[in-house]
């Protein structure tokens, strides 16, 4: 087994997360602009942190080519709100296009086409081809720096969840219905096809 120090240079650690940490889940992040217009942009490094209160997270690091904050960041720093989508393979291909580079106030909805529904609680929209909403408040940014590589972890407490009918089986979300896709390596993208089923050993299982 090869062992390595942690680099200072950002491309061989960042490397090393996105080689390992694997499948991630991604974030479809939508957020209003300060004109009224609105942003998408997706997230990898995305997770579950509560069900009680129901709290998710995801990390945009500064933007390498410019060094600033990205433009979510931005907007959820003054707007106090977001809404987290998800990717599945019909919208992947449109969704990839959103994480295109816009000057700040360019909507990504028309720039990709990608459809925007109003939400009931927050300001922010919603992706239409996203077959489940998350309507989040901001409760926390956690800062690591503000150079070129460094993140932030944002939460966002869940005050409205959504769900297409269509993906819902037996009071449950179906994966296979879903159809999922996370991010891998470099430009990999992975597909939810290939699913088997372990029994738990907890002895509560909050699922059952």
């Amino acid at each position: 087994m090869k062992s390595f120090d942690i680099a200072e240079e950002l491309k061989v650690n960042y490397k090393f997360l996105i080689g390992s940490i694997l499948p991630r889940p991604i974030a479809v992040v939508s957020t209003r602009n300060l004109d009224g217009s609105f942003n998408l942009a997706p997230f990898s490094f995305f997770t579950a942190v509560s069900a009680t209160p129901m709290i998710i997270g995801f990390s945009p690091l500064i933007r390498t080519s410019t060094g600033k904050k990205k433009d979510t960041v931005i907007n959820i720093e003054r707007e106090k709100e977001f809404v987290v989508n998800f990717v599945t393979e019909s919208n992947m291909t449109l969704v990839n296009e959103a994480s295109a580079e816009l000057a700040y106030g360019e909507d990504e909805f028309k720039f990709t086409g990608l459809g925007a529904l109003d939400s009931e609680i927050v300001k922010a929209p919603r992706l239409q081809e996203s077959p489940i909403h998350f309507e989040c408040k901001l409760r926390d940014i956690l800062s690591y720096g503000d150079h070129v590589g460094s993140g932030r972890f944002i939460t966002g407490e869940v005050l409205k969840v959504h769900v297409d009918e269509k993906i819902i089986e037996d009071g449950r979300i179906n994966t296979s219905l879903f159809a999922p896709v996370g991010r891998g390596a470099g430009n990999d993208w992975i597909k939810s096809t290939d699913i088997v089923q372990f029994e738990r050993k907890m002895k509560a299982q909050i699922q059952k």
